[in-house]
């Protein structure tokens, strides 16, 4: 029953035909209306310069984007964009083009790495095109956890928001199962779909210019997993396990640099809903053949499920 109903979401959400003459949708240019060199690094009086990323985080929501960019921020080579920029997604700013996005990079040092984080590019099938377009070239990080949990998380965060508004919001065993079966409606599903958008990125760019992250590997002991990251990257040694500390009340890893303690906000890191045993079976039986099929795609298995 999970392998069809697999097969009827992966059906569902197929790209429709290619229309014999163009629509709205198919006239928006695929590139901004300046070319990447016209986007020149502007400078700061201190001899900074704000580039054009050469790093993106380019998800997934809710797999540990804002850990990671924190985390490798610890690198002194390193200069990190403060917010989710939403550049290659949105077209209201897509459509400013490559001048507007160079303003929203930090200043940065002549031998620092630019780098910014939009967990939702990795699901949007338009973004690969269009950074590859900017610099084909570009390093890629992509943080991912167990499909089910990031499912979890994504609901928790949209709970959270809700009651914060004081909005109505819906019981998980709602979203999550419609007549007694996993509801193919649910756009978080879509998400954790992790091989389905990977397809479309490696369309664009080799396997060996992505890097994934475990993000539940993240959580659990960081400091391997920024070795890994700092190695894909091709940076000096630097980040290590002192910079790293478990904080028994919050009960996840927090940061140490230069003496400076910090630790994500308290949006991270909370509790899921209780779910009933029944359907989270539903549900990991749902993403273990899309899983299998990720492996393959990447070369590597993951401890899900």
């Amino acid at each position: 029953m999970a392998a069809l109903l697999f097969g009827l979401l992966l059906f569902a959400i197929q790209s429709p035909p290619v229309p014999s003459r163009p629509t709205a949708e198919s006239r928006v240019p695929l590139q901004p209306t300046v070319a990447p060199g016209d986007a020149r690094p502007t400078g700061h009086p201190n001899g900074t310069l704000q580039h054009l990323p050469q790093i993106i985080i380019i998800g997934v929501r809710k797999g540990g984007t804002r850990a990671l960019i924190e985390m490798l921020s610890l690198h002194s080579s390193v200069a990190a964009a403060e917010n989710e920029v939403h550049f290659f997604d949105w077209e209201s700013h897509f459509q400013k083009g490559l001048p507007w996005y160079l303003t929203q990079m930090p200043y940065a040092s002549p031998d620092q790495l630019t780098v910014e984080k939009t967990p939702a590019y990795f699901t949007s099938g338009k973004v690969p095109k269009r950074i590859h377009q900017m610099n084909p070239n570009m390093k890629l990080l992509l943080i991912l956890r167990d499909p089910t949990e990031r499912v979890l998380s994504d609901y928790t965060q949209v709970f959270y928001n809700r009651l914060q508004k004081h909005k109505r919001y819906q019981p998980i065993e709602s979203v999550l199962v419609k007549d007694g079966e996993i509801n193919l409606g649910y756009k978080a599903l879509n998400r954790s779909l992790y091989f389905m958008h990977m397809q479309n990125w490696l369309r664009y760019f080799p396997l060996e210019s992505i890097h994934v992250v475990d993000g539940d590997a993240l959580i659990r002991n960081p400091f391997p997993e920024m070795k890994r990251v700092e190695r894909f990257l091709k940076l000096e040694p630097q980040i290590n396990a002192s910079n790293f500390y478990f904080n028994k009340t919050k009960g996840f890893y927090c940061l140490r640099d230069h003496g400076r303690e910090r630790c994500l906000h308290d949006s991270k890191g909370r509790a899921h809903p209780h779910v009933a045993p029944a359907i989270l079976h539903k549900l990991y039986q749902f993403f273990h053949e899309p899983n299998k099929k990720f492996f393959e795609l990447v070369g590597r298995t993951f401890n899900w499920n």
